[in-house]
Parts: C-alpha cells; sequence; structure tokens
C-alpha cells in the first residue's frame, strides 16, 4: 500500500511531465474511454442474445466466372468475431 509520501511524490511527477493544463485533458479522454467500454459491454450482451442467422448460400458460379477459375466465386457469408 503505498503512503501519502508516495503518493504526493507520484503527484508532482505526473505534473511536471504533463504540465497542470494537460492533466484535465487526459482525465477527460479516459473517462470517455471508460464510458465507450462500458457502453460496448452492455450492448455485447444484447448482440449474443439475438438469434443467430444462417449463412448465406455461395453465390452460383456464372459464365464469366467459370473462365476465371473457383478464385472468381465470391461467397457472401459474414465473418463475424468470436
Amino acid at each position: 500500500m503505498l503512503g501519502m509520501q508516495e503518493l504526493i511524490l507520484i503527484l508532482l511527477i505526473v505534473v511536471i511531465v504533463f504540465g497542470a493544463k494537460r492533466i484535465p485533458e487526459i482525465m477527460e479522454g479516459l473517462g470517455k474511454g471508460i464510458k465507450t467500454f462500458k457502453k460496448a459491454m452492455d450492448t455485447e450482451d444484447v448482440d449474443n442474445a439475438l438469434p443467430a442467422q444462417p449463412p448465406r448460400p455461395a453465390s452460383a458460379p456464372t459464365a464469366a466466372n467459370i473462365d476465371k477459375g473457383p478464385a472468381a466465386v465470391v461467397t457472401a457469408e459474414k465473418i463475424e468475431p468470436k
């Protein structure tokens, strides 16, 4: 556990490194980041509750795609992160 002297020393070093005017900007950015993170965590639960959609079938090859080979056939599947 840090004592009062250590905390004052750390605060003094932070003020020297960043400057007194820059600290509120840093804290504001940190607060916005935390709010965004919490919001993303809350919406993740809602996203996981939705039923999964079945994958779409691959598009059928056309005459133009057959000449180009199997690499020309594009699938319409959506890749979702896990």
